[in-house]
């Protein structure tokens, strides 16, 4: 076992470094749509994320015990610590890369194939569990599709509710602005459900390799409340450059398909946290705001906008494997 208390301390720091810019990175997917229609004004709607974030977070520790324990068994891994610090090094090296150009791309997708990298590179293929990797992925790549189906039905049915009723369109989109305070609370706390969970359970299996724990799905209250504080601080920066890009780039964002956009993502997401899954709520939101762009026409999505964001999707998780990989093997050499 290649550790010590040093080296732990690094990587909770990193962890909570993960946490922080995730926050501020995926603060777009809960109130980029608020924003973009004035629902609420930028520096509200951030710091309601940031709250409901933090709650969200502490609620929940199903993710986290399936990133603790079901990509690798942290107990049998010889440089468990190296692995986690070269995960977590090259997911904040690729978020900070996607943030600057404002490309919403995956935390999710960023960690969870710097473990398998790391991993990979430090003990082969045999340590990893195939079988819950291929459980995470099957979630990370349907989950947005369901999204982008999801939002597309939804918008359509309440299109044809609202032809029905003799009210001004102006009318209708300003009683959905105020649903959208709603709609945007609810995201965020399904985004503290889902995402923070994550750092919770990177920082357990440093804990079980570093033989300060044994059981990976236990997650002490201080991992929770670390993760949920530096999630709920990294929100309340607000990552402005991709809320550009999420509220008004993929399509022109209106009170009732925002709130509906809102509203599809965060039961999506919630509904994968009940099961314990991790998903990207970056590629949910992205995936419903052009299901419910379709809706009113396909030519309302900018699809070139769209498309970058979706390579983006398809190669992060082969990229973040290579860099953990890279990270690692250098660590291994100097640490």
């Amino acid at each position: 076992m290649h550790t010590s208390l040093t080296l732990i301390v690094i990587v909770v720091i990193l962890a909570v470094f993960f946490d922080f810019i995730n926050g501020f990175h995926d603060t777009a997917n809960a109130i980029a749509t608020t924003v973009s229609t004035k629902a609420l004004p930028p520096k509200i709607a951030v710091g309601l994320a940031a709250i409901m974030n933090f709650i969200g977070a502490l609620t929940f520790t199903g993710v986290a015990k399936t990133i603790g324990g079901k990509i690798a068994d942290p107990s049998k891994l010889e440089y468990g610590v190296l692995i986690v610090m070269a995960a977590l090094l090259a997911s904040i090296f690729w978020n900070l890369i996607t943030w600057w150009y404002g490309i919403p791309s995956s935390s999710s997708h960023a960690l969870i194939g710097s473990i398998v990298g790391a991993v990979m590179a430090a003990a082969g293929t045999s340590p990893i569990n195939w079988g819950g990797f291929s459980e995470i992925f099957k979630a990370l790549i349907l989950s947005p599709i369901i999204a982008l189906v999801a939002g597309y039905l939804l918008m359509n049915l309440i299109y044809a509710i609202f032809r029905r009723v003799a009210t001004p369109p102006s009318k209708i989109n300003r009683r959905f602005r105020y649903f959208q305070i709603l709609t945007a609370a609810l995201q965020s706390f399904t985004h503290g459900t889902n995402d923070a969970q994550k750092a919770m359970g990177i920082i357990v299996f440093a804990l079980v390799a570093a033989d300060l724990q044994s059981d990976p799905g236990h997650i002490p209250f201080w991992v929770q409340l670390i993760c949920a504080i530096s999630m709920g601080l990294g929100t309340s920066v607000g990552g402005w450059k991709i809320i550009k890009t999420v509220g008004g780039k993929i399509t022109k964002i209106e009170p009732i398909n925002g709130a509906t956009a809102d509203l599809t993502s965060s039961s999506i997401i919630f509904t994968f946290t009940q099961l314990g899954l991790p998903v990207s709520s970056t590629h949910v939101i992205s995936s419903a705001i052009m299901g419910v762009g379709a809706a009113k026409r396909l030519k309302s999505v900018n699809w070139g906008v769209a498309k970058r964001i979706v390579i983006t999707w398809f190669i992060t998780l082969p990229i973040s494997v290579l860099i953990s990989a890279l990270i690692y093997f250098l660590l291994h050499l100097f640490v």
